[in-house]
């Protein structure tokens, strides 16, 4: 009985067979003549077994009282042992079912993408999983928590809702336990994410997960591991932890790059998101050996779908917007942004013509020096002053309002930012207008330290109604960019017409899901993020095209292409606060009529 169900099962067919086979003997032994009748003991064997099996077909016997009694036996045993037999099967069956409830029994799966670790983040991977798999037949997401299946299950099913051809696995457990670890198969995974969990100390976890795959022996080719740190100092640890296969990002220093150069040109965020989001645009990377020998500024006219923005090298190297006369090898890969790889598409005819009288000359701008208001105050701030001091003009000047003491006095000295400091209370109205917020041309907005997220979220929205408000009595003098911490609060926040939202932490888990996906998509990343490389800027659309003037995508994509950079779609003024493009628009149409305001941006890919 200590052995469990099957034992149990195990010995009542056999207690079953000994009844059957001892009354089919009794009965040829004392009633010869009804047991012939009945096919002797082969007979005798079956109706035996019949009567065990079955009481009810004890009804119709007749025959000497030797024979009735022991088909009495027979069906008395019966009763008690088919009622045992009953019993047994439903206390195993219920043991069973609670068990696979609470999540501890091991998934058989090929290609699958593991999860390791619980927060607000799987949402958001789980839904962008569920979407870049919506063309293939099937697919696997198994997620592996110290929380109850049953619970991660409803929750993800509430926030994500249908799952289409992606199944969705739960399963209990510590991923810091190699032993739990196997209750996911990641032998046989195709990729697994490392997800930073809602504690005071998330990238310790983060690395001792990375230090527990590393200690696990893999028999096959070691799937590739993607994960987020969120302090720049601990990522050279948490990539010596996860080793060659793995790939870590820092989420800080993406969450200030964005937020820096989203306050010089509003809506950078949105096309990041639109970029990592597979419900928009992504880059692919695809081999064309028709293009072999072509120039690169030369491929930009030949896809009728999709916009080249740069190579892959063989040697696994990167080069976003290359020089427009780099050739083109035959065993480069050319990366190509596109609504989904099954649409991209090589020119079968001529080029588009390019309409030449709605081409634009820019300009040439001189730096000059701005003023840019930082209100609140958390662990990005050092940094972000830091990075803005790079892409100031000299003489330059910031000013940190937060309520608490000057944290500013062991910053500097600058080149190009003198930065002063004003205790204020960000959202207490006559302490913002006390600040003369006219005098600024741009307003950065971060998310106050000491409070949780939804608490630093009101907050933030209760200083941008408070801006907004002040710049349309003064007539739209500076622009606004805010850091939200939970994307949900972004539809909220859309009253106050701030310029731009940097939801940092969605942006690294569309990043991590991108990378988990295609693990060669990191260097392009690396390079967008890379000063020192081609970057996303939004430029005037003036510099391109005549403001006003007729014309098309790819007379856009010429224009950019004579300057040196590569056009990637533009952002409409009119439409900054629509959701859910806010008036981006990535690679359109080539040959639609396109008409651009001055207002109105260019999306460019480009040194400076």
């Amino acid at each position: 009985m200590s052995k469990g169900t099957p034992a149990l099962i195990g010995w009542l067919g056999l207690a079953s067979a000994a009844l059957v086979l001892v009354v089919a003997t009794a009965a040829v032994v004392l009633a010869p003549r009804d047991s012939d009748r009945h096919g002797h003991w082969p007979g005798m064997v079956w109706r035996s077994l019949l009567r065990t099996l079955d009481p009810g077909t004890m009804g119709g016997d007749s025959g000497g009282v030797a024979f009735l009694g022991l088909m009495l036996v027979a069906t008395v045993g019966g009763i008690f042992i088919v009622s045992a037999l009953i019993g047994v099967l439903t206390t195993g069956l219920e043991g069973k079912i609670t068990e696979l409830r609470k999540g501890r029994s091991r998934i058989v799966e090929q290609g699958h993408t593991v999860l390791l670790g619980w927060s607000e983040q799987v949402f958001t991977v789980v839904a962008e999983l569920v979407e870049a798999n919506q063309s293939e037949r099937r697919s696997c997401v198994a997620i592996l928590a110290d929380r109850d299946k049953v619970e991660m299950e409803d929750a993800i099913r509430a926030r994500v809702g249908e799952f289409g051809r992606t199944r969705i696995v739960c399963r209990t457990g510590n991923p810091l336990k190699v032993a739990d670890l196997e209750l996911v198969s990641p032998g046989t995974a195709r990729s697994i994410m490392v997800i930073s969990p809602e504690v005071e100390d998330a990238d310790t976890h983060v690395i001792k997960v990375l230090l527990s795959l590393g200690a696990r022996a893999w028999e096959r080719r070691r799937p590739h591991v993607v994960a987020a740190v969120h302090d720049s100092a601990n990522l050279p640890a948490a990539r010596l932890a996860g080793g060659e296969a793995a790939w870590v990002i820092d989420a800080d220093d993406i969450a200030i790059r964005l937020i820096v150069q989203s306050h010089r040109q509003s809506g950078l965020s949105q096309v990041c998101t639109d970029l990592l989001d597979f419900a928009g645009h992504e880059f692919y990377m695809r081999a064309e050996p028709s293009l072999a020998g072509l120039a690169f500024g030369e491929t930009l006219s030949r896809y009728d779908l999709g916009v080249p923005a740069g190579l892959r090298h063989r040697d696994g190297t990167v080069a976003l917007n290359p020089p427009m006369d780099t050739p083109v090898r035959a065993d480069d890969e050319i990366i190509v942004l596109a609504e989904d790889d099954l649409l991209i598409r090589l020119a079968s005819g001529p080029p588009p013509p390019v309409r030449e009288r709605a081409i634009a000359t820019a300009t040439a701008r001189e730096p000059l020096p701005e003023r840019t208001l930082l209100l609140g105050w958390n662990h990005r701030a050092q940094k972000i002053i830091e990075l803005l001091d790079d892409f100031l003009a000299p003489g330059s000047a910031l000013t940190v309002a937060a309520p608490r003491a000057d944290p500013t006095g062991g910053l500097g000295p600058f080149a190009n930012l003198k930065v002063g400091f004003v205790p204020a209370e960000p959202t207490d109205r006559p302490s913002l207008e006390s600040l003369d917020v006219g005098s600024y041309q741009h307003v950065i907005v971060l998310s106050e330290a000491g409070f949780d997220r939804e608490h630093a979220d009101a907050r933030t929205l209760v200083t941008l109604l408070h801006l907004r408000d002040m710049e349309d009595a003064l007539g739209d003098p500076f622009s606004i960019v805010s850091e939200i911490n939970d994307d949900a609060n972004r539809e909220v926040a859309q009253v106050t017409k701030a310029d731009d939202f940097v939801v940092s932490d969605k942006l690294i888990s569309l990043m991590l899901t991108q990378l988990s996906e295609n693990r060669h998509l990191y260097d392009v990343f690396a390079d967008l993020l890379d000063p020192a490389g081609s970057e996303i800027y939004l430029k005037p659309a003036c510099d391109y095209l005549v403001p006003g003037g007729t014309a098309d995508f790819a007379t856009l994509i010429e224009s950019a292409r004579r300057r040196g950079e590569v056009a990637l779609g533009y952002r409409l003024i009119d439409r900054y606060h629509e959701p859910p493009g806010y008036g981006v628009v990535l690679n359109p149409d080539k040959t639609a009529p396109l008409v651009l305001s001055a207002r109105d941006r260019v999306i460019v890919l480009a040194e400076s």
